[in-house]
């Protein structure tokens, strides 16, 4: 029970920075000395130090860590990338005891940390708190396991399931959900529209209404219809432009040259290849039911303003499941799906 107690602040500490790791993943790690938590650290940033070297660098008395338990929310890193192996220092500090939430499924750790420890004689402990520890970092552990990002589908439709008035834009969401959904933004790694809702919107697709960095930009053109003055192709965030006209890049904006007939299989393979963990499918409707039909989905968050009636419009995509969750924002309920395929 102790240990979980441990691992749950590790997980704490790891939330801390949702949204600005990307590429990597969120780490939280606390040092334990006779029962004190004499130092804690998560990593804040990609190219930053690791969770454990936090952690370490926070403890005042050092000389009190060969007595100490390390804990973190994820293995031990063992390659060298921007930083050192963190299971090589764990390994020269020579702590007691290290527990391990999750084991790490990428191909260059995978075990390779934890044994690097067990082979230095310190005990390891793994898989505490395991299932939350996995959740925390879901868009990192399918971005590896599936060679994909983890997928969010998410739209705002009204009581009597439409997207829009009179195929033009409206304003179906209160402030409060607004807010939500910048946090959203803020917290994931790229949102998707396809063409005709840039065409239609005009979205900035930023972050406005919370504190957080702005996602990566993906944009469904295929012939490159959306005018180069709107408001995706400014300067505020990198920008994949997917076609099927050109390759090239200018600044933040990436044009990727793509084919129509595999699209979707072709679009998670370069979105792998860019390294993007997690999108948001903010729209519209057609792309949104494309990745329904084909299963290819992660979670879905479906906005609702049950007293607001559209009567005509684009039509909500076609979606029959039950809710695993329901939030209640004023006037309006956000239901979260889980795939069940």
């Amino acid at each position: 029970m102790q240990d979980e107690f441990y691992i749950k602040r590790c997980i704490e500490l790891a939330q801390k920075a949702l949204g600005k790791t990307y590429p990597n993943p969120l780490v939280g790690s606390i040092i334990v000395h006779n029962g004190k938590i004499i130092g804690e650290g998560y990593h804040h940033k990609a190219g930053e130090n690791h969770a454990e070297i936090n952690a370490i660098h926070s403890v005042e008395d050092k000389s009190l860590i060969p007595e100490s338990t390390i804990y973190v929310s994820l293995e031990p890193c063992a390659h060298y990338g921007k930083t050192p192996p963190c299971a090589l220092k764990i390994k020269e500090m020579g702590f007691r005891k290290v527990v391990i939430g999750a084991m790490d499924s990428h191909d260059k750790v995978n075990g390779k940390g934890k044994k690097i420890i067990q082979d230095a004689g310190i005990e390891v402990i793994s898989g505490v708190l395991e299932k939350e520890c996995i959740e925390l970092n879901k868009r990192f552990f399918t971005y590896h396991e599936k060679k994909r990002p983890y997928i969010i589908l998410k739209w705002a439709e009204s009581g009597d399931g439409f997207l829009d008035k009179n195929f033009k834009p409206y304003s179906i969401s209160n402030a409060l959900v607004n807010q939500f959904v910048h946090q959203l933004r803020a917290d994931e790694h790229s949102i998707l529209v396809g063409t005709q809702t840039a065409l239609n919107d005009n979205p900035g697709l930023t972050v406005r209404n919370a504190v957080g960095i702005n996602p990566v930009r993906i944009l469904i053109d295929f012939e490159l219809k959306v005018p180069a003055d709107f408001k995706i192709y400014n300067d505020e965030a990198k920008t994949l432009v997917f076609n099927c006209i050109k390759e090239e890049s200018h600044q933040n904006i990436h044009f990727i040259r793509i084919g129509k007939e595999n699209f979707l299989q072709d679009l998670m393979d370069a979105l792998y290849r860019q390294q993007i963990q997690s999108v948001i499918i903010e729209g519209g409707s057609f792309t949104l039911q494309q990745f329904i039909n084909a299963n290819l989905w992660d979670e879905a968050m479906v906005i609702k303003n049950e007293n607001l009636k559209l009567e005509n419009g684009t039509k909500a995509p076609e979606f029959d499941l039950k809710p695993t969750k329901i939030s209640n924002f004023r006037d309006n309920k956000i239901s979260t799906y889980l795939p069940q395929f």
